[in-house]
């Protein structure tokens, strides 16, 4: 229920190396593009006549925005891994279970526009949680509670969905409550982690397919439509 054993092992034996420095590189992309757009809108609206007071709120901002990323980033981990979601599915089925591998080869982010909304709505949530954080430890709580519900849905729905269709998955999820939410919990976690945080996204899509394939009659092998094994909204 709980692969880590595997989900680590795939890397090396699945050549996932590439990818996961693709996503980091994407990941470093959107924070760093992110970041300097903050501080460039901060700039425009600030322009105050004393320079040092223009340069407290700048950098005021800058840090709040830094450390606030760093808390929003598990939110994105779904929009970055669906960019490799189905090739990282893919090179793991046909070492760990070559006769599950899906007719239909890979797709490039397959489910993008569902990504968006996704992390958009994923974003507001815990933008909601921010300011439990001026309660003391109760906002990491809450966070982690907030994104183990919301990652460990989404990774595992995109996990099984791939081959069984998402009105599957869905059911598949409300009887395997604790292998999707543990693995939501073990997935948060580690976007909390600075550095591993930038690889999160394929370590979780890894993680939630060895589930996957745990589970009993998971239907994997089954080929759909490309419209019925994605996302539908």
């Amino acid at each position: 229920m709980f692969p880590f054993a595997k989900t680590i092992a795939s890397i090396g034996k699945a050549g996932l190396v590439s990818l996961m420095l693709a996503c980091a590189g994407l990941a470093l992309i959107i924070v760093i593009a992110a970041f300097m757009g903050i501080n460039a809108f901060t700039a425009w609206l600030v322009n105050f006549d004393a320079a040092w007071l223009n340069w407290l709120i700048q950098g005021t901002v800058g840090i709040a925005a830094g450390v606030g990323g760093w808390f929003m980033l598990p939110a994105l981990t779904v929009l970055i891994g669906g960019v490799f979601q189905e090739t990282a599915i893919d090179k793991v089925e046909r070492i760990y279970y070559p006769e599950k591998v899906r007719q239909e080869g890979p797709r490039l982010w397959p489910d993008l526009f569902h990504d968006i909304k996704f992390t958009a709505w994923a974003v507001f949530l815990n933008m909601l949680v921010l300011p439990f954080y001026l309660l003391g430890g109760i906002g990491l709580f809450v966070s982690i509670a907030l994104n183990t519900y919301l990652l460990g849905r989404e990774f595992f729905e995109s996990a099984a969905g791939y081959h069984i269709g998402k009105p599957q998955a869905l059911r598949m999820e409300s009887t395997n409550k604790a292998a999707v939410y543990g693995g939501g919990f073990i997935i948060t976690l580690i976007a909390l982690v600075p550095l591993v945080n930038l690889f999160i996204p394929i370590i979780a899509v890894v993680w939630m397919i060895h589930v996957f394939h745990s589970l009993p009659q998971n239907g994997a092998g089954q080929s759909l439509p490309a419209d019925q094994s994605s996302h539908t909204d």
